[in-house]
């Protein structure tokens, strides 16, 4: 699971928001990984992991909490207010504000969406190479057939949530 968290410098906010941000999903990979690339040259910007042990230890809604954390401990500034896609609050040490739907109506949602997207992406591609059969690389969390197939063939890796219950019930027999 990876978060991530942008903050434009204010003389830069009128050129961030005509880059063509949006909910990552909605975005063609292309156009992802060339925004991935603008973002990172204009932005102070953290990309963090929170790791299948620490999915399967604390459960999903810690575990991103944890990696929000993460973030923000990477980023040059602390934010003043930091906004939050969803409507799960991590409790973070500085002011959050929720936004459901925050990647559509925020320019540094939308930024930190896509550089979670594209990092999450690339780990996935290189998940398949490391893991052939399973199809991490078109894998978007989902169950899918390919997968499922993979998963009767070769079994569980280490990089399956033990604690997920179509994967709890693979190993249980």
């Amino acid at each position: 699971m990876v978060v991530a968290a942008v903050m434009f410098p204010r003389d830069i906010w009128e050129e961030a928001q005509k880059l063509g941000l949006n909910d990552s999903k909605k975005l063609n990979t292309n156009k992802r990984n060339t925004l991935f690339d603008l973002i990172c040259g204009l932005a102070d910007y953290g990309i963090a992991e929170a790791s299948v042990s620490e999915i399967d230890t604390y459960n999903i809604v810690e575990a991103v909490a944890l990696a929000t954390r993460r973030v923000l401990a990477q980023l040059k500034h602390t934010p003043d207010l930091c906004l939050i896609d969803g409507i799960r609050n991590p409790k973070l040490t500085v002011p959050t504000q929720m936004i459901i739907k925050g990647d559509q109506k925020s320019c540094s949602i939308a930024a930190a969406s896509i550089l979670a997207k594209v990092t999450r992406d690339r780990l996935m591609a290189s998940l398949a190479n490391e893991h052939p059969g399973y199809g991490f690389e078109t894998n978007a969390g989902y169950g899918t057939k390919l997968h499922q197939e993979g998963l009767r063939l070769y079994g569980v890796t280490a990089h399956h949530r033990k604690t997920y219950a179509p994967i709890q019930k693979i190993l249980e027999g």
